[in-house]
């Protein structure tokens, strides 16, 4: 790893708390340990009396457009509120810092994090630790502790509606790769990395937060693809793994992987010889609430094996604790509480958080931009040239080129750095961020802009599986006026198949400003795509391959071995 990533620290001007065991915790107060509330700006009030009553052990940070200083703000205050507890126990800060379909550049004021396809397409597993080890410095500057990252999550199923570009790709020796790199990175800065979603949840058609997911593969299949980057993570020690509210019948008929006593013990802590804590995914999730309440679904998790619970959004801690309380008093599971409550003091210990001896890094500057830059010049792949379509070169001195990305508008500001280049190259540029599902009179603008330019580049947007109707007819209608469009595929990769007639397409696997302006590079002739495909495709394969002439190169930057 390069030394400039080796910042500064600073003691961190904490109060200073009595040393604590677990013997001196009431049962209400191990109880309380292993508890996680969800707050944000707005929410955190909710949770302060359960904070101060010891009754909660730790938070999770919920999305939010507030700034970094807003963010350290409200770390301080849930902490003062913790220094008022019984035994002035800190909490555990947690955050699911994730990139891409679930952070955004404006989210708690954090550097945007790209997706782990993104990172899978640039294989550059030294880059991608290095980012992991900047960005940890971020969030230690901001107070938190816990990150719930990576997703290792192999994606086998394209059409699974919530994993996508969450997931390093199909291929498990890239997802355990890029994982461990994740990983290192993180835990070299001292952050704790919570990988997830605990035995896979790549191979799933349905969305957990919404139902059920079964999935109905061999526990030798399950072993071979789904569980190879988790035992990988185990045995390099990664401090904690997060269960899925999925049901895996080869492993148990019954109960989905938080409420499993066959998974939980017998294959994590016994066949693959997990030590860490265990965390369960938000139990406010239809995979969960399907079966129980939330206080119910606590103890059938803490019963199962869990050590650390996620309470879910929009709830009362305390209504909610005493409803737990009286469950796991009424089913005899202190002793399993305070096995739970052990593992998250002995972490709490091991941060420093008992002694006053955490430390924040100093600013690192621009290091971390740097690094995804870099990252993003190895990332963006082309997967499809017929005819050589790119790079392009039009005739006249200054030549027009016409730009439509379809995504949100919290993502004007990074898909403005597409048109750097092509002001560089003295090119007329006409912009135009459309919704995400066009209407008509958007679908007429998109037309307009792309009647007389010279080079016409259109970027679609899909997020998991679904695609937007609207947007795919405006596009196809636009291939058929334009059938030398460049494609880029913005999101997830999957949506490529559905535009066989678009001669050149290139994929960004996320919207930020680095990977958008080297894609407008590429296109210009510039640079070299150098990104390799993390996902198999109908009739292109987990590589850049495609059925006309394409260019090929030697990459910059080989692989490196694990």
């Amino acid at each position: 790893m390069k030394k400039w990533i080796l910042g500064l620290v600073l003691t961190c001007a904490l109060p200073v708390y009595a040393t604590v065991n677990i013997e001196d915790l009431t049962p209400q107060e191990q109880l309380g340990q292993t508890l996680v509330a969800f707050v944000d700006l707005d929410s955190a009030e909710l949770v302060r009396p359960a904070i101060e009553q010891g009754k909660i052990g730790g938070v999770l940070i919920q999305w939010g457009n507030y700034s970094l200083r807003e963010t350290r703000r409200l770390v301080d205050k849930l902490q003062s509120w913790a220094a008022k507890s019984p035994h002035k126990i800190p909490l555990l800060i947690s955050i699911d810092y994730e990139g891409g379909t679930v952070y955004t550049p404006v989210t708690l004021g954090f550097d945007y994090l790209p997706t782990n396809m993104f990172l899978a397409a640039s294989r550059d597993e030294e880059k991608t630790a290095a980012l992991a080890y900047l960005a940890g410095q971020e969030l230690r500057r901001a107070g938190v502790h816990i990150n719930f990252s990576p997703v290792l999550d192999v994606n086998s199923n394209p059409r699974n509606p919530i994993i996508g570009v969450r997931s390093f790709g199909s291929d498990p020796k890239v997802v355990t790769s890029m994982g461990l790199a994740l990983i290192n990175g993180f835990k070299a800065a001292g952050i704790v990395p919570i990988v997830k979603h605990f035995p896979g949840h790549g191979d799933t058609q349905v969305d957990s937060h919404y139902a059920v997911p079964v999935v109905e593969v061999s526990k030798k299949e399950l072993k071979r693809v789904h569980l190879a980057p988790f035992q990988a993570a185990f045995d390099a020690g990664v401090p904690g793994v997060m269960t899925g509210h999925v049901l895996y019948k080869a492993l148990d008929k019954k109960d989905v992987a938080s409420f499993s006593k066959p998974i939980l013990q017998d294959l994590l802590r016994g066949e693959m010889g997990f030590k860490g804590l265990v965390v369960t995914d938000s139990l406010d999730m239809k995979g969960a609430t399907s079966f129980c309440t939330i206080a119910g679904c606590a103890v059938r998790s803490l019963r199962a094996g869990a050590d650390m619970i996620l309470l879910g959004r929009y709830i009362r801690p305390l209504t909610l604790f005493d409803q737990i309380d009286e469950e796991v008093t009424e089913q005899k599971l202190m002793g399993r509480v305070t096995s739970a409550a052990q593992r998250i003091l002995t972490l709490k210990k091991e941060l420093g958080l008992l002694d006053n001896s955490r430390t924040i890094p100093a600013p690192i500057g621009r290091a971390y931009r740097t690094t995804l830059e870099e990252l993003s010049q190895e990332a963006v792949t082309l997967v499809r040239n017929r005819g050589s379509l790119i790079p392009v070169s039009p005739e006249g001195e200054r030549p027009s080129v016409c730009a439509i990305f379809f995504a949100p508008p919290r993502f004007a500001d990074q898909l403005a750095y597409f048109a750097k280049p092509f002001y560089d190259y003295n090119y007329n540029v006409r912009m135009y961020n459309a919704p995400l599902s066009p209407q008509p009179k958007d679908a007429e603008r998109v037309f307009k802009c792309a009647k007389d330019a010279d080079v016409v580049v259109a970027g679609s947007l899909q997020w998991a599986d679904r695609i937007n109707l609207a947007q795919k007819k405006t596009l196809d209608r636009l291939l058929e006026l334009r059938p030398d469009l460049i494609l880029i595929s913005t999101m997830n990769p999957y949506d490529i198949v559905r535009y066989p007639q678009a001669d050149g397409v290139l994929a960004t696997y996320g919207l930020n400003r680095f990977a958008l302006q080297t894609a407008a590079e590429i296109i210009l002739g510039r640079r070299t795509a150098y990104g390799v495909l993390p996902v198999d495709l109908p009739d292109h394969g987990p590589t850049a391959l495609s059925a006309g002439p394409m260019r090929t190169h030697k990459r910059l930057v080989e692989p490196i071995s694990r």
